[in-house]
Formats: structure tokens, C-alpha cells, sequence
């Protein structure tokens, strides 16, 4: 057990497994297409979709990046059939979240914007590595002063959106504020400190999110990368709406 993580957070999901399969079982009763319900040898399979679900947000709870190791310890389920079961449920977990974030109010006039980086090898790597090869790129990380080959993710105060920000919220009427840089030219009026410290809180979800593994993607498949991500964010969306509205 020494790979689960012992650091806890405020939004930590302090629920027992049961618990939350019962939520997993509704929210898949209220949500799941017909085509999922009903497809082929549903009657035959040893664990249902939601008792999946359950044990993919499990996973991220308890801080288990290996999918394999948890499969050994906690599922009756080989590895790749977990995997190929999980794969399934993308579009039922990108819904769920969709649904959840409905919770939270984002009327306002302004929108917190911030990114975080998900490598997907070692920098030794960066100019070697094969895999997104034709979607991936080469950045930089200021906090660790290192450049690493992956994605960068952009936060929305609970949207998750990837690249071409500028052009997502310029479609949506936003008009994009940076923090002033030393750079910057004739920027001067972006020093707003007030808009700074509302900026602030967006960092504290990014520190929440890596709690649940968000940033440790390792991941081969750009299904099972989307996968791994929005089941953090779900998770983490889920410890949110249980503290607040339950």
C-alpha cells in the first residue's frame, strides 16, 4: 500500500467505497445512453458500468497512478479488460462532469484563466519520444525551470479546455486579461492587483487536480490520456459538490 498518497486537501472525497457506488449507480441510471445499456452481453459481465465508474474515481481518490497495480489489489478484473471496460465510459464521464459544473454559478464578468503542464515522458526524452508525435509539443515549465514534451491544459474555473485559447473565449465575447510581465509593452495596465488575487484561486484547484493525478498522465493513447483527465476532474468536481452542497 506504499504507493496511495497521504497528503489530504479541503476538497478531499471522504466517502466510502459503497457510498460511492451508490452515486455511481444513479448518476449512470440518469445519465447513460440506451446504446451503452443495452448493448451486447450485459447480462454476462462481472462487474457493472457504474461499479467501474466507482472504482475509476477510486483510483484517482487513493492516489494510484498505476492502473495496472490497481487492477492487481482492487479489481477482479484483468488490466486490460478494466482498461478496454473504462475506454467505454469517456462519453458517460465527460456528461457527468458537464452536468456537475451546471452546479456552479460562472455568470460574471470575469472568467479565471490558467494552465498547468501534463508531460507524458522525462525531459531526457523530449526530442526522442514517438508517442502524440503530431498533437504534442515541446514547452516550458516556469515553476521547475525545465522544458518538457506534452500538453498544456487550460482551466476555465472548472472547464477543462486544451489549446487555442485565445480563439475559445474571443468566440464566447470575453475579452482576454494577462497578469503584467516586465516584457509586456505598454501593458502597464494589466498590473491589476485586485484581478491577480481573484487569479490566485484558480492555482488552488490546479494543486487540488494534481492531488488526483491529473498532471501524472501516463497514458499511451490519446483516449486513455482524455480518459485519465476527466476523471480527475471529476473526481475532484464531485469532492467539491459534496462539501458544498451536501
Amino acid at each position: 500500500m506504499n504507493c496511495l498518497k497521504l497528503k489530504r486537501f479541503s476538497h478531499h472525497l471522504q466517502v466510502s467505497f459503497s457510498r460511492l457506488n451508490m452515486i455511481c449507480r444513479s448518476w449512470y441510471k440518469l445519465y447513460a445512453p440506451n446504446s451503452l445499456k443495452h448493448r451486447r452481453n450485459t447480462d454476462q459481465i462481472k462487474l457493472s458500468d457504474s461499479s467501474i465508474l466507482a472504482m475509476l474515481i477510486w483510483q484517482a481518490e487513493l492516489g494510484i497512478e498505476s492502473q495496472r497495480r490497481f487492477c492487481r489489489f482492487f479489481v477482479g478484473l484483468s488490466h486490460s479488460r478494466f482498461n478496454r471496460r473504462a475506454r467505454q465510459l469517456l462519453p458517460l464521464i465527460y456528461l457527468i462532469r458537464h452536468t456537475l459544473n451546471q452546479e456552479v454559478d460562472l455568470s460574471g464578468k470575469i472568467l479565471i484563466i490558467d494552465s498547468f503542464p501534463v508531460p507524458v515522458c522525462q525531459p531526457v526524452r523530449n526530442y526522442r519520444v514517438k508517442i502524440f508525435h503530431d498533437i504534442a509539443d515541446i514547452g516550458y515549465k516556469a515553476t521547475k525551470k525545465v522544458y518538457y514534451y506534452g500538453f498544456k491544459v487550460y482551466g476555465f474555473k472548472f472547464k477543462v479546455y486544451g489549446f487555442k485559447v485565445h480563439a475559445i473565449v474571443s468566440d464566447d465575447g470575453y475579452v482576454l486579461w494577462t497578469p503584467y510581465r516586465k516584457n509586456m509593452q505598454g501593458a502597464k495596465k494589466h498590473n491589476n492587483h485586485q484581478l491577480m488575487a481573484v487569479r490566485r484561486t484558480i492555482e488552488s484547484d490546479f494543486a487540488l487536480l494534481s492531488y488526483y493525478n491529473a498532471e501524472n498522465n501516463s497514458a499511451r493513447s490519446l483516449a486513455g490520456f482524455q480518459e485519465l483527465l476527466e476523471v480527475a476532474v471529476l473526481a475532484y468536481n464531485m469532492a467539491y459538490c459534496l462539501e458544498r452542497f451536501n
